[in-house]
């Protein structure tokens, strides 16, 4: 009998049918499954004949070799490379698995470049740069043969209580979803034979959870999960062919994700279009039975879950152990267990692992953390600086001679990193084992010296913190450091030093922010959720002292967290926001800081000016923030601190009257601007387009952006930029929840951020009569620039 499996040249469905055919119960639930390095490997040691032994049923995926070890490069596509030839070679079928991995800002992997994390990402506008470290993500990733990455986050982040909020790409579905698209691009690229298949988490509505708490229950109606919360989903779908989704963690209206095919099925793949696998968060099936409580033991929660549509649980088989005897028994459908086998077939199929199971591990360092790659994650630090406030201290004067760098973000390497970093990230593999680390206190410096699992070190790519950067910089400046005193913690001991520095020196750059991590210790993260929005610790009274020496103060907050700064702002000259800059996040600071590059960072999120006002975001639905109407909070205004897409420059910018061509609700709206840069110095504009509908059947956004790009202008030249808006772009759901655009006045607005003083604006009334579309079809704004 012919192996059709086996042809590379057969249809995909053709080998998933033939293979199918030939597959026992119990071959084909373990494809539904994964399982973890450590329980494959254990005492350092690779026994392949007990791993035969575990893997005697094929598996679906392996867990984490990267994110879960200090192996280099070459060692973990060793490592890999055993564990596909005991499944090819040893089980009945030869099945190669899937090595799934994380990667929401670089290849959670020792030697990987690290880049800025995700909401660091969005805050540069500017796709085509995420689509480039996406690449670099991808070519790390197949080095060592990971072919499934758990990420992007493509949460719409509205509270900032919420740890996670880091990971995101802010609160704007269009950001987030032209992010999402071009990080896909970048991973996935068009064809998964060279790409690695990327997972769009976490689905759905999991960043407004209630008080801002991770794995929350969450309250949305269902039109307000389908325009905003599944946008960015349904982009990545549509435009880039995302091939994974993971569920959220948490229920809607009661119902667990995990468990709900009203939103696994009937919404995913019935009006988003989805063709791909589901696959599980960590432990989400049987938190159905331990926090959930929908379950009455393991194997009701399997059931349920698969019945959902969750096709892998992750992170091990937990609960889909029990599907054999469960369709056995005749308590679920064997043709549940076969739909999701035969997904999990094609993807394999299709990412060519029957074909080339292995890697080349001795080629495998020769793509990690590049010069290049390195220039890249520069490039995307420098692009992702926001500068917040400047009265007139910035760029640095280059007669500068004696400069005070303070702070405890001023020279400490884990504090440029973010919660899905590494090494940050594996602090909790070294909480759980008991490793204590020296020096920095982190666990990632001082592991055991065995060679085995862990390695000698080191664990940190070399870092350039903002302290090394600027004396990189500035070679004829002196330079004072004062640390002031820790991230956290009430300990004032150091403020006196901080202090006399301040005073000794012409200008003052304080680095300020949170702990990134998911441990004890940390201030902001997964898990790390928080009541109050202030700079922890006693870093605010740092700020206080060192501003009352009367020295100016830069104020430059590198954080994954969105703090309240009314009082630092007020005592600062000028104020920036480096988002868990990684790796270059001292030599991309130093280069605006010192006027190398001119800042074009923009707020993927509101900064409010207390936790109190939050959800605040710049796209509330009508009467949301209507201060006029109802008037302020009795203790304070409503309006941000700062406004999404805020962000200054050293250039400056005038923007022309918009000039708008009206469509119609089946035709495109075109809008074209002229922006021109009045200064002496070239400059990235990040140009946005708003539209709010004037008057519609449901209240609707009092404007939310349909459109962006970042336009590099030289000295006194002008680019005319100009939007072409779909009416599908238009569309919402209605009373009766159908998708459609309808007819009436919409006024668009294009300026440098959301603020309504900011905006030009143009009004347009659409002909036509209501018109109907789908979410899966909708069409993204197009951008053309000309001079």
């Amino acid at each position: 009998m012919s192996e059709t499996f086996r042809d590379p040249k057969a249809p995909i469905d053709a080998r998933v049918a033939d293979l199918m055919a030939r597959m026992s119960l119990e071959e084909k639930v373990a494809q539904l499954g994964s399982m973890w390095l450590t329980v494959l490997v254990k005492d350092e040691h690779f026994d392949e004949d007990r791993v035969a032994a575990k893997l005697a049923n094929g598996i679906g995926q392996v867990t984490r070799i990267g994110a879960s070890t200090g192996l280099t490069a070459d060692q973990s596509a060793a490592l890999g490379n055993r564990i596909q030839h005991v499944l090819v070679e040893r089980t009945r079928l030869g099945i190669p698995c899937v090595i799934h991995e994380e990667g929401v800002a670089g290849f959670l992997h020792r030697g990987a470049t690290t880049f800025p994390q995700g909401l660091g990402l969005a805050a540069t506008f500017d796709p085509e740069l995420v689509q480039a470290v996406g690449d670099v993500i991808r070519r790390q990733m197949l080095a060592v043969g990971a072919r499934h990455n758990l990420a992007p986050v493509l949460d719409v982040a509205r509270d900032p209580r919420w740890g996670r909020c880091e990971e995101t790409y802010g609160e704007s579905p269009e950001l987030c979803a032209r992010m999402g698209v071009a990080y896909v691009r970048g991973v996935q690229t068009d064809d998964l034979r060279d790409g690695v298949v990327c997972t769009g988490k976490h689905f759905l509505g999991y960043a407004l959870s209630q008080g801002g708490r991770n794995q929350a229950p969450v309250q949305l109606g269902a039109r307000e999960l389908r325009e905003v919360y599944a946008e960015p989903f349904a982009a990545a779908i549509r435009e880039a062919g995302l091939a994974s989704i993971m569920n959220s963690y948490s229920s809607i209206d009661g119902e667990p994700v995990a468990a709900s095919r009203a939103t696994l099925t009937d919404l995913l793949r019935g009006e988003l279009g989805f063709e791909g696998t589901v696959v599980a968060d960590y432990f989400a099936v049987v938190q159905l039975l331990r926090n959930h409580m929908t379950a009455a033991d393991e194997e009701e929660a399997g059931i349920q879950a698969l019945s959902a549509g969750l096709d892998v649980e992750l992170p091990s088989l937990d609960c889909y152990r029990h599907l054999v005897g469960a369709a056995a028994d005749g308590r679920i459908s064997e043709s549940i267990i076969d739909e999701s086998c035969e997904r999990v077939l094609a993807q394999k199929f299709q990412l060519g692992l029957f074909e080339e199971p292995y890697v080349d591990e001795r080629a495998a360092l020769q793509v990690f953390d590049t010069p290049e790659q390195r220039r890249l994650a520069r490039r995307a630090v420098g692009e992702s600086v926001v500068l917040l406030k400047n009265e007139g201290v910035l760029p640095l004067d280059p007669g500068i001679r004696k400069l005070a760098v303070i702070g405890p973000h001023a020279d400490d390497r884990r504090l440029l990193q973010g919660d899905y970093h590494y090494p940050a990230h594996l602090e909790i593999i070294y909480d759980r084992l008991g490793i204590d680390g020296e020096g920095d206190g982190t666990g990632a410096d001082q592991l055991p010296e065995s060679g085995g699992r862990f390695g000698p070190g080191p664990f940190y790519t070399p870092h350039v913190t903002p302290l090394a950067g600027l004396r990189e910089a500035l070679p004829d400046v002196e330079i004072l450091h004062a640390k002031g005193c820790e991230a956290d913690g009430e300990d004032d001991t150091g403020l006196e030093e901080a202090v006399a520095a301040a005073r000794a020196a012409e200008l003052a750059v304080v680095c300020v922010g949170a702990k990134s991590g998911l441990v004890p210790g940390c201030t902001v993260g997964e898990a790390r959720d928080a009541t109050s929005l202030a700079l922890p610790g006693i870093q605010s009274r740092l700020v206080a002292e060192v501003a009352a020496t009367g020295t100016p103060v830069v104020l430059v907050v590198l954080s994954g967290r969105v703090h309240t700064l009314v009082a630092e702002a007020e005592r600062s000259r000028a104020v920036l926001w480096a988002i868990c800059p990684g790796e270059e996040g001292g030599s991309g600071l130093a280069d605006v800081l010192t006027g190398s590059i001119s800042p074009a960072g923009r707020l993927p999120v509101t900064l409010p000016k207390h936790v109190g006002q939050v959800p605040l975001h710049h796209d509330m639905r009508r009467r949301g923030d209507r201060a006029d109407f109802y008037g302020d909070y009795v203790d304070r205004d409503v309006k941000p601190l700062y406004a999404f897409g805020h962000g200054l420059s050293y250039a400056s910018f005038r923007y022309g009257d918009p000039q708008v061509r009206t469509g119609s609700t089946t035709e495109p709206t075109s809008v074209s601007v002229a922006v021109t840069n009045e200064s002496d110095r070239v400059g990235d504009e990040v140009v946005q387009l708003y539209v709010g509908d004037d008057v519609a059947s449901v209240a609707r956004p009092i404007r939310e952006l349909v459109g962006f790009a970042r336009v590099r202008i030289p000295a006194g030249e002008t680019r005319t930029v100009t939007f072409t808006v779909h009416p599908s772009r238009l569309a919402f759901h209605g009373l009766d929840m159908r998708l459609a655009t309808e007819p009436g006045s919409f006024t668009f607005g294009v300026g440098g951020s959301s603020a309504e003083e900011s905006l030009r604006t143009g009004s347009v009334v659409l002909g036509g009569k209501v018109t109907a579309y789908e979410r899966r079809a909708i069409v993204p704004t197009r951008v053309e620039v000309g001079v």
